[in-house]
């Protein structure tokens, strides 16, 4: 099936009767490039002229859509415009169908038309010079040039600028673009981050006011529920006190209010006192030294969460936590009794687990957590190594 030619572009179709129009001007007041006289006109028709005016003028609507084409036609019409008197309007619409081929035309196109034209140039201008031995004949040479090669090249510089322009249009939108994707997962992580920090400052507390009001709730004795409220106001306290510190990292960048100092292993035992205040038999086993901040904080967290997670699920036992730093790693171990079936005494999200496994993934390190051997102890397992910073 043939296929059909685009629709011609509203500036060609203007182009092209312009000078169609400019060219019958020409005709109509007898100026002419040549006359009668001259030996190149073979066809003395006072109309002849306006066959090849016609001939480039309906090539202009394809100078972007069918450039070739038009060329190829405009070249048999300026060609048939030499045996004639001629039409300057012709010749001017030639150069613009030769410019169009370059700046339009196919990538070959647009490299083959100003080399064939320079030869072209060259061999019109020396060859006639050498055989009539004559240096007018350079003229015929200077005349191809000007007609032809001028407006390919110029073509070719106009394409080899809008190229390069879209070249760097397609670089800046493709830096805008990994940009964004930078941003997305700052954006991301951060909020990751966020997550992580809340749910282990919060968890506790608030696992601690379930269980306590679930007791005060349940058993009516006026000395466990005043036991029960205390215990529950110092939680709502602590972890009131929590989230402003969380607020107050959030509003570091503004300037509103002063970086909060975030946890160190050094509050380990602010951290056991609070848990055994919620009921938890905790023994402690220390044995860090130094640290890098970010494994400081992180083994805080883990810390944190699992005391948190003995305090939902953990059987009646102790809590045993231990930490021992061994050449350049830091182990963290966290055992509690364990009854498989038993249900939590508080409700849970499920990211306790995941957010501890998230925080050793981030410092290059391993967590494990699951039933012990026997199957009567629960045991959280992290080693963190010290030699790789990592944001926890």
């Amino acid at each position: 099936m043939a296929r059909a030619l685009p629709r011609p572009h509203r500036d060609d179709l203007r182009i092209a009767l312009g000078g169609l129009l400019g060219g019958v001007v020409l005709w109509t007041l007898g100026i002419h490039p040549r006359v009668p006289s001259d030996p190149l006109v073979q066809w003395h028709a006072p109309w002849a002229p306006l066959l090849p005016l016609l001939a480039i003028a309906a090539c202009e609507p394809l100078r972007r859509s069918r450039p070739r084409l038009g060329l190829a036609v405009g070249t048999l019409a300026v060609t048939l415009d030499t045996v004639t008197l001629g039409n300057v309007v012709t010749i001017v619409m030639y150069t613009d169908l030769m410019y169009a081929a370059v700046l339009y035309g196919s990538p070959g196109s647009a490299r083959r038309i100003p080399w064939v034209t320079g030869m072209l140039t060259v061999l019109g201008g020396v060859v006639p010079a050498a055989l009539w031995r004559d240096p007018q004949g350079l003229l015929i040479g200077v005349g191809i040039g000007v007609v032809a090669f001028a407006p390919a090249a110029t073509g070719w510089v106009v394409r080899n600028h809008r190229d390069a322009a879209e070249t760097a249009r397609l670089r800046a939108e493709q830096t805008a673009l990994l940009a964004e994707m930078d941003r997305t997962q700052a954006v991301t992580a951060e909020r990751a981050r966020m997550a992580r920090e809340l749910h282990d400052m919060v968890a506790n507390h608030l696992s601690a006011i379930a269980i306590h009001s679930t007791a005060a709730l349940s058993l009516d004795d006026p000395r466990t529920s005043r036991d029960a409220l205390a215990v529950i106001r110092e939680n709502s306290v602590e972890g009131l006190s929590e989230m402003r510190r969380l607020i107050g990292i959030l509003r570091d960048s503004s300037g509103d209010l002063e970086p909060a100092a975030t946890p160190t292993l050094d509050g380990l035992a602010t951290l056991v006192k609070g848990a055994r205040a919620n009921g938890l038999d905790v023994r402690l086993e220390d044995g860090h030294g130094r640290v890098p901040a970010p494994v400081e904080l992180a083994a805080y967290r883990i810390v944190q969460e699992s005391l948190t997670n003995a305090l939902k699920h953990a059987a009646e036992g102790p809590v045993d936590v231990t930490l021992r730093q061994e050449e350049s790693t830091l182990h963290i171990r966290v055992t509690s009794a364990y009854r498989p079936g038993d249900s939590p005494r508080a409700p849970g999200s499920g990211s306790g687990l995941a957010g501890m496994r998230e925080r050793a993934a981030l410092l290059g390190g391993t967590f494990e957590a699951g039933p012990g051997p026997g199957g009567g102890r629960w045991s959280v397992r992290a080693a963190l190594p010290l030699d790789r910073e990592a944001p926890a």
